[in-house]
């Protein structure tokens, strides 16, 4: 049986910022967030540059032709494309360097999600009623919670809790890695940024899921957020795996519109 996406996304302003450098992808079989950096004008520029690239791929990893190993291939090298874009860009205009960005992508390929992932917008699985992080945060606190040298409580309010270790910034130092996993009709998963997890812990977002209608879980996560301030730009992702319904259908949020 063929499988897609089906998509409730919202991405916000929030209550302090005045700008919105999230960009997002909404289609029936590749989803994506994007958290730009580096100024208000720098971070909506890359972000859209990494979701922008992001759908120009969707268009062909849907080919049929496409073996395995080089949809995998294009999957990774996107963001290496996307890196030197952004590098490209910053040095034609003084006004945007240093500018930057995360990038979650999901692909739905059959029996399986590929996830590629860099910086610390997050992809999470909702499944049996757990919440599991499958994207792993890019950041100094991640590492040092690694290392056992900080607890989870002690990262909360750290004032480096957003130091990335790896992100899109046009320097060519990135490691991506396309994460592999099974999947079921009926699965779910949840894509954000920061605006959401540096707010809202796991068992917050958690609760919250629970006790929500699946179409109202998007607003219930932001009411939330906005509850505690939101303090930057939000941008979430529901996403379910659905009997495919023969729909297409691509949207871009935030910056990318």
């Amino acid at each position: 049986m063929n499988r897609s996406f089906k998509v409730i996304a919202r991405s916000e302003l929030g209550l302090v910022r005045d700008g919105n450098e999230d960009a997002a992808l909404v289609s029936s079989n590749l989803v994506a967030v994007a958290d730009g950096m580096g100024g208000h004008a720098g971070g909506e520029v890359a972000s859209k540059i990494a979701i922008t690239s992001v759908r120009d791929l969707g268009k062909v990893l849907g080919d049929p032709a496409l073996d395995a190993e080089s949809r995998e291939d294009l999957l990774l090298n996107i963001s290496f494309s996307i890196d030197h874009e952004i590098a490209e860009v910053s040095n034609a205009d003084r006004s945007l360097q240093g500018m930057g960005t995360t990038l979650t992508a999901l692909h739905l390929n059959g029996e399986e999600v590929e996830l590629l992932h860099i910086g610390d917008s997050r992809c999470y699985q909702w499944r049996g009623k757990k919440l599991v992080q499958l994207s792993y945060d890019h950041t100094v606190m991640q590492e040092l919670l690694d290392q056992g040298r900080l607890t989870a409580e002690e990262v909360i309010n750290h004032p480096q809790r957003s130091l990335l270790t790896q992100a899109l910034i046009g320097d060519s130092g990135i490691d991506p890695i396309l994460h592999i996993y099974e999947s079921k009709i009926g699965d779910q998963f949840l894509l954000c940024s920061d605006g959401l997890s540096s707010v809202l812990s796991d068992y917050e977002i958690a609760t919250i899921i629970k006790k929500s209608d699946p179409s109202a879980v998007v607003d219930q996560l932001i009411d939330a957020v906005h509850d505690k301030g939101a303090p930057d730009n939000v941008t979430i992702l529901w996403v379910e795996v659905v009997a495919d319904e023969g729909e297409t259908h691509v949207e871009l949020l935030g910056a990318a519109k």
